[in-house]
């Protein structure tokens, strides 16, 4: 008989959510992440519809519903003009750090099956023995499961040891991100396309704003340089507090060739790196955790893997997303003249009322 009915490595937003979907159903899970403690870095911060429903099937809807932030709507902007303004009441997202959305995530396992979450123990090599996964530790003994799940990221070391394929797709870019504290309590996010880049504006749940601004020549990284570049792009004129730096970032675009190795399943980053426009990552993460959930579920009924589905399912919404992600960043880059004159045009008719779901998908790029 295996130690547990299914393990995952890697305790991110995704991994927590899968595991607290498969608690909930009485499924024994147990989670393995090399990191010790919460990761406090400015991450992903926008949960969309489908997230808040899978946040609310985990169990944790209202609390996050208490602390989040609710985006009212935004504008996107160029010189100064308002080109398409939208408000979210059919499409409500919510603002909140990702370090609090897994804190919360991690309560809640705890309180559904205590002892779930193993932190500071990493997973150095995977095997199916075609009963049973066996999972293999720095210093500890090896231990065994029905199906392993992968959540263990972009850089997803069992993806690489299973061999699987990981494509790089259309979209990407570099951008300089900075969290302010304090700089006003406007619920709107704000998108400038200027003729110089993007410049990204949103609200936090503690009043303060999260700037993103594209950085194609990694110049930004610097306080100056950094709300330098915001005022000439935008006339807008920012005091960073001291010792504020901000983060260089490259969003790229990847999908793995298959999601499904015998009794392993990968999931969420290790599966498809999505660029954070259009809010995609976390919460793609999230709809493919609630798919996964079911799977996993019948599989162990059934005691034979049962992925197909999921698996088809979950890559045909990746290449959604990243086609999505892709055409917005094609549209934050720098224009002049007819080009910058064409985007312009675009952009008002993205406003109109059949076509504002792709505006506002614009409006919150940077949710997750």
């Amino acid at each position: 008989m295996p130690d547990h009915d299914v393990a995952i490595v890697g305790a991110g937003p995704v991994g927590l959510l899968l595991a607290c979907l498969l608690a909930a159903r009485g499924i024994d899970v147990v989670v393995f992440e090399a990191r010790e403690g919460l990761d406090d870095r400015s991450r992903a911060i926008g949960i969309h519809p489908p997230g808040q429903a899978a946040l609310v099937a985990a169990g944790i809807g209202a609390q996050v519903r208490e602390e989040a932030l609710t985006l009212d709507g935004g504008e996107v902007i160029c010189g100064g003009r308002v080109l398409a303004s939208l408000s979210f009441d059919q499409r409500r997202v919510l603002i909140l750090p990702q370090h609090r959305t897994d804190a919360l995530l991690q309560l809640r396992l705890s309180r559904l099956q205590e002892g779930a979450l193993n932190q500071g123990r990493r997973v150095t090599r995977v095997h199916d023995d075609g009963g049973v996964v066996r999972l293999s530790f720095e210093d500890a003994p090896d231990i065994t499961a029905s199906f392993v799940v992968a959540a263990d990221g972009v850089r997803s070391g069992i993806r690489r040891e299973l061999g699987i394929g990981w494509r790089e797709r259309p979209g990407s870019g570099w951008y300089a991100m900075l969290d302010l504290p304090g700089t006003g309590a406007d619920p709107r996010a704000q998108l400038h396309c200027e003729r110089e880049g993007l410049v990204e504006s949103f609200p936090l749940a503690d009043g303060g704003r999260r700037w993103v601004v594209s950085d194609p020549q990694r110049a930004l990284g610097e306080a100056t340089a950094f709300s330098s570049a915001i005022r000439e792009r935008t006339g807008i004129r920012l005091e960073l507090p001291g010792g504020m730096q901000p983060t260089l970032f490259r969003a790229g675009q990847h999908r793995a060739t298959r999601l499904v190795a015998g009794r392993i399943v990968l999931i969420g980053d290790a599966a498809h790196e999505t660029s954070p426009i259009g809010g995609q990552g976390m919460n793609l993460g999230w709809a493919a955790a609630m798919r996964l959930a079911a799977a996993l579920e019948r599989s162990l009924r059934r005691r034979h893997p049962d992925f197909a589905d999921y698996e088809r399912r979950t890559l045909r919404a990746a290449a959604r997303a990243q086609r999505r992600s892709f055409f917005y960043m094609t549209m934050g880059r720098p224009a002049r003249g007819p080009a910058l004159f064409a985007r312009n045009t675009l952009i008002r008719t993205l406003g109109t009322r059949p076509l504002r779901p792709r505006a506002a998908d614009m409006i919150t790029m940077r949710g997750g």
